[in-house]
């Protein structure tokens, strides 16, 4: 189950690549049911994976033009304290609830992958530019980080092309630094707290970056739209059983 836990490690990589984001909501998943780390461990090393992942491809689309440092700026310091916020959470409540929890963002997450960006760009035609909402909605993403171990990047486009006024590709590419930034705040709470497997987090990493640039050189030669929707359907389907499962 563990060599099977790191082969998973590259399609999260792939779809990564492929797609420029929801890959990772998979990591969780796969370090609890396959590689057998308890909950409360596999989301503080789901950080660690998303947050260096998500790291590597903020730094490409800065040198490409595509992301803003003014719009991670403006989201970025809610993020940080939801993070943490979130992360306090989930050290003081059950493995259950988090599983919960995770199950129900990644059912989410399906519905905004299967509806696709066309929507989110028509939406975004006239951004609403509320310093409350930018608030709120960074604050939010970042508690869902820390408390579940995912990115939330399925939140941070939409909400970055409407409230940010960010044509998609930047919104993509600013997006993986407000990931990145948030992973790095719960993992900082979380640091000390628990035992952490990072030997196996550093493998993990590794091939699903590996993943990521093999994606990246196929992504011409796919269709977006259908590989988008027949992910979102898988993610679905997972986010149901992880529901019916629970622990």
């Amino acid at each position: 189950m563990i060599a099977l836990g790191y082969a998973l490690a590259l399609l999260i990589g792939l779809a990564l690549g492929l797609l420029g984001g929801g890959g990772s909501i998979l990591t969780i998943p796969v370090l609890h049911y396959v590689m057998g780390y308890g909950m409360k461990a596999a989301v503080p090393m789901s950080l660690v994976v998303v947050g260096l992942t998500s790291g590597v491809g903020a730094v490409a689309h800065r040198r490409a033009g595509t992301l803003s440092l003014r719009t991670v700026a403006a989201f970025g310091p809610p993020a940080i304290v939801g993070a943490l916020l979130g992360a306090e959470l989930g050290l003081r409540t059950t493995a259950e609830l988090q599983l919960t929890v995770f199950a129900v963002v990644m059912l989410a997450a399906a519905l905004s992958m299967y509806l696709g960006q066309s929507a989110i760009e028509r939406g975004g035609e006239r951004p609403r530019r509320s310093i409350l909402l930018v608030i709120l909605v960074g604050g939010l993403v970042g508690v869902l980080t820390g408390f579940v171990g995912v990115g939330g990047g399925f939140l941070y486009v939409p909400a970055l092309v409407l409230l940010g006024g960010l044509p998609m590709k930047r919104a993509v590419g600013t997006s993986l630094a407000l990931i990145m930034i948030s992973c790095i705040a719960g993992v900082v709470r979380y640091h000390g707290s628990l035992n952490l497997d990072w030997s196996a987090i550093a493998l993990f990493t590794g091939i699903a970056l590996l993943g990521v640039g093999l994606g990246s050189r196929l992504v011409l030669h796919v269709s977006q739209a259908a590989l988008r929707r027949g992910f979102a359907v898988f993610v679905l389907v997972m986010g149901a059983m992880v529901l019916l499962l629970g622990r």
